[in-house]
């Protein structure tokens, strides 16, 4: 129980390799983990096809952008459900053998027991840690955009309160107001919408892309991206 205690613990003076989908939360855990140790790269875990990213659905090129802009390397592997877990091991063992010490992740609302995460770890030998783990969802996105971070609607559930027209829409203190307003969690924990980070304190350059067209699948509409070259 006292372990379970220590997940919001600083990373300060480790090495950690960061679990990243290219959206706000893992890019905000991200980011205070790197004020205080050092990244050594970023795990990306992709679609057994290779062509998008299984959090978000991002197109390689992208995270490779993001990833290049930030100047950490992609810990990536293409996994189905089924071999999910054997793969993202394999991946945190490849970190542990170049000097990672700890498992950074985004995760907000994680509960303290049957943690997937705690589990790979364990059987890996790393630290986790979870920078946002329990805070306040309007305090996470508020910090993001304080901070100066831009990110953008890629994924949108119509079923859960969110409309088309969210895709393509850029964080703000007024968004985030409207968001509420129409019942919706701010940090889209309950699966209403995903993200992608453009621009942010740990950039070196935005990330500039093309919208593509619209994408409908069931419940969900989709905005398609294209690295601007």
């Amino acid at each position: 129980m006292e372990e379970l205690k220590d997940w919001k613990k600083s990373v300060h003076g480790h090495q950690f390799i960061a679990s990243y989908s290219g959206g706000k939360d893992s890019t905000l855990a991200l980011f205070k983990a790197m004020k205080a140790g050092k990244a050594i790269g970023l795990i990306v875990m992709m679609e057994e096809e290779g062509k998008r990213s299984r959090s978000h659905g991002m197109p390689p090129e992208i995270i490779r952008a993001q990833a290049s802009s930030i100047g950490l390397p992609i810990y990536a592997a293409a996994a189905s459900w089924a071999d999910y877990e054997k793969v993202f091991i394999s991946l945190l063992e490849k970190a542990k053998k170049q000097g990672a010490e700890v498992l950074v992740t985004g995760d907000i609302d994680i509960p303290e027991h049957g943690c997937w995460h705690e589990k790979v770890t364990n059987e890996v030998g790393l630290k986790l840690r979870m920078p946002l783990w329990e805070m306040d969802h309007r305090a996470v996105v508020e910090e993001f955009i304080d901070l100066g971070f831009v990110t953008v609607i890629v994924t949108v559930n119509l079923s859960l309160g969110m409309r088309e027209d969210d895709l393509g829409r850029t964080f703000t203190h007024e968004y985030v107001k409207e968001l509420e307003a129409r019942g919706i969690d701010p940090c889209g924990e309950g699966g209403e919408f995903h993200t992608t980070v453009m621009d942010g304190p740990i950039f070196k350059h935005p990330i500039s892309v093309r919208y593509c067209d619209i994408v409908k699948d069931g419940d969900y509409a989709f905005l398609p991206l294209e690295l601007d070259q």
